[in-house]
């Protein structure tokens, strides 16, 4: 069953553009020093440059996506790293009927 929290998340512009940036992390961000794009995840600090909002705001988006599944988070360092959870997303995708 669809919780109301991942329609909050699939309702906010910036969220499915992460979404979607997530999906091929290496044609949308840099190298990182620390951890692969592909295999640990995208860095919070790039995926806040790219929405040009600040740490906090990106922050909030990606706690959000976090929390219904729809992204994993990975610690490395002092760094948080975020990769998709397509597993999560195949989900929500068939219960909602589309793809994104």
């Amino acid at each position: 069953m669809l919780d109301v929290e991942v329609l909050k998340a699939l309702g906010n512009d910036r969220r499915l553009a992460i979404l979607g940036w997530l999906r091929d992390p290496v044609a949308h961000f840099p190298a990182q020093r620390d951890g692969d794009l592909v295999e640990d995840g995208v860095c919070s600090v790039y995926i806040a440059e790219k929405l040009g909002v600040s740490a906090p705001t990106a922050s909030e988006h990606l706690r959000l996506l976090t929390a219904t599944g729809l992204l994993r988070a990975k610690r490395i360092k002092q760094w948080t790293f975020y990769r998709r959870d397509e597993q999560r997303i195949a989900a929500v995708q068939r219960m909602l009927g589309g793809g994104w």
